[in-house]
C-alpha cells in the first residue's frame, strides 16, 4: 500500500497528466497498486503500478515502454515481454517498487505499423537503427515527460532506475527525477534477438555486458 491509497481520482499535475483512478490490483507477481492517468499533453492513457511503501527514495523502478509484440504476444524479436515480467519480479521480491508503463513508446515511439514495417525491413538484413531511418522515421522518438510527471505524482524522492538505457536515465534527470543508481534488467538473448539487442548495444549505447561471448547456433 502507498500515501496515495483511497485517494480519489481527478488529481491534476502541473505537467498534464491527471491522476483518473487507483485501485488494488493482483497479478502473478503479487499484489500491486495500480494507478491510471490521462495525459493531456498527448491524449495517451497511462498506467503506473506500485508495490509496497514507495515513500522516501531509492524505490526500484521501472519505466517501460509499450511493446504490444512483445508484453502480449511473447515476440522473441525482443526482450521486453521478459523485462517486464522480470521487472514486476524484481519489485515485489524487493518489496518496494515501481514500474510505470508508457502507452505511446511502440517502436521507440514510432507507432505499432511503422514498428512491424521497420521489424520487415530488419528480416530482410537492415538493423533496427537502419530500419528506423530507412522508413524516414527517427532511430528514438520516445519522450519521458509523463513518466516523470507520473513520479513526481507518486511523491518518490529518488528512484533506482530499472534499465539498460543511459538515454532513459538523462531524461527523467532532465526532468526533475533525482536516479540514485541504475540497476541492470539484464535478460538471456536467444538466437532470434541477439542481433538487435548487439545493435542496441553497439548503436544505442545501452548497458548489456552479459552479451560478450555469447554464441547461438540455430538447432
Amino acid at each position: 500500500m502507498t500515501e496515495h491509497d483511497g485517494v480519489p481520482g481527478g488529481i491534476a499535475h502541473p505537467s498534464g497528466v491527471e491522476r483518473v483512478v487507483n485501485l488494488q490490483l493482483s497479478t502473478v507477481h503479487g499484489v500491486f497498486r495500480a494507478y491510471g492517468y490521462q495525459d493531456r499533453t498527448t491524449g495517451h492513457e497511462q498506467m503506473a503500478l506500485t508495490y509496497g511503501d514507495i515513500k522516501g527514495e531509492g524505490a526500484l523502478t521501472r519505466v517501460h515502454s509499450e511493446c504490444l509484440t512483445g508484453d502480449a504476444f511473447g515476440s522473441t524479436h525482443c526482450e521486453c515481454g521478459p523485462q517486464l515480467s522480470e521487472a514486476l519480479r524484481a519489485i515485489a521480491a524487493e518489496g518496494r517498487g515501481i514500474l510505470v508503463y508508457l502507452r505511446g513508446h511502440e517502436g521507440r515511439g514510432i507507432g505499432l505499423l511503422a514498428k512491424l514495417q521497420a521489424m520487415k525491413l530488419q528480416s530482410e538484413g537492415l538493423d533496427t537503427v537502419e530500419a528506423n531511418l530507412a522508413l524516414g522515421l527517427p532511430v528514438d522518438a520516445r519522450d519521458y515527460g509523463a513518466a516523470a510527471a507520473i513520479l513526481h505524482d507518486l511523491g518518490v524522492t529518488s528512484i533506482r532506475l530499472l534499465s539498460n538505457n543511459p538515454l532513459k536515465y538523462k531524461a527523467l534527470t532532465e526532468r526533475g527525477i533525482k536516479v540514485s543508481e541504475q540497476v541492470p534488467l539484464l535478460i538471456d538473448p536467444c538466437e532470434e534477438n541477439i542481433g538487435y539487442l548487439r545493435t542496441k548495444r553497439e548503436r544505442l549505447d545501452h548497458h548489456l555486458p552479459h552479451l560478450d561471448g555469447v554464441v547461438l547456433h540455430r538447432s
